[in-house]
């Protein structure tokens, strides 16, 4: 196990595992509800946020000692574009009950993310969606938690000037688009990054990083967080 060392400001605050964390977009929105933030992933991160780094098997990694958890299991078997770069494979990891089982046992509040195809694998999950936070990017994502919360509804229209490069339509023609699109050959890192509020992920050429490209937005789980939160502080008064 690799591991970061531990930011100090945060000592004393309840514990929260971000397991599958990437980059840690989850990680910095929990953070910024007052969570003391592990992340854990299979893979290294040397640009993870979180208040500590583990590399492990997200599945394997024990979870005592930690208030509450939140996980993002792998996407691809689930996401609109699975069939485009590996056409007919059906082997992609499937781990949404798995993540769900472990966090059940240890028996804290908890938020499972995963995307819109993945709707049927979660429990009564809420989406949430960038343009409901105020930025310019509409990522639907879905959460399943074991609390109750409130969400903020979509505002696709909310943004009027057009000023990010568009998908190209058939004439060959480039439209302007109200927000940013991350597969837009035109979108850059700098206009995703901004969009999705994430200063902490270095470019790598023009277009946005898979570190970007896969992240959440810190927003959706800032919210998150606030509930999450509000659920230990029920379950101690109890």
């Amino acid at each position: 196990m690799l591991r970061n060392e531990p930011l100090s400001s945060r000592r004393g605050a309840p514990r929260l595992i971000d397991l599958f964390c990437g980059a840690g977009g989850a990680t910095k929105g929990f953070q910024r509800a007052g969570f003391y933030v592990v992340g854990v992933d299979i893979n290294p991160q040397p640009h993870y946020c979180g208040d500590e780094f583990i590399q492990a098997d997200a599945l394997e990694f024990p979870l005592d000692g930690f208030d509450g958890g939140a996980g993002s299991p792998p996407c691809q078997a689930f996401t609109h574009g699975r069939h485009i770069g590996n056409r007919g494979r059906t082997d992609h990891p499937r781990h949404i009950a798995a993540t769900r089982e472990k966090f059940e046992a240890a028996g804290f509040p908890y938020a499972i993310e995963n995307v819109e195809g993945a709707r049927a694998e979660l429990v009564r999950p809420y989406m949430l969606c960038g343009s409901g936070f105020g930025l310019k990017v509409q990522r639907h994502r879905l959460f399943e938690t074991n609390f109750p919360m409130m969400i903020p509804a979509c505002q696709h229209g909310v943004w009027e000037v057009k000023e990010f490069p568009g998908t190209p339509r058939e004439d060959g023609s480039r439209p302007l688009s109200r927000i940013v699109n991350p597969m837009a050959s035109g979108c850059s890192h700098e206009d995703f990054a901004e969009a999705m509020d994430i200063d902490w992920m270095p470019k790598r050429g023009f277009r946005p990083t898979e570190e970007l490209r896969e992240a959440i937005p810190p927003a959706f789980t800032e919210h998150i967080g606030h509930y999450l939160m509000l659920a230990l502080t029920t379950k101690a008064a109890a």
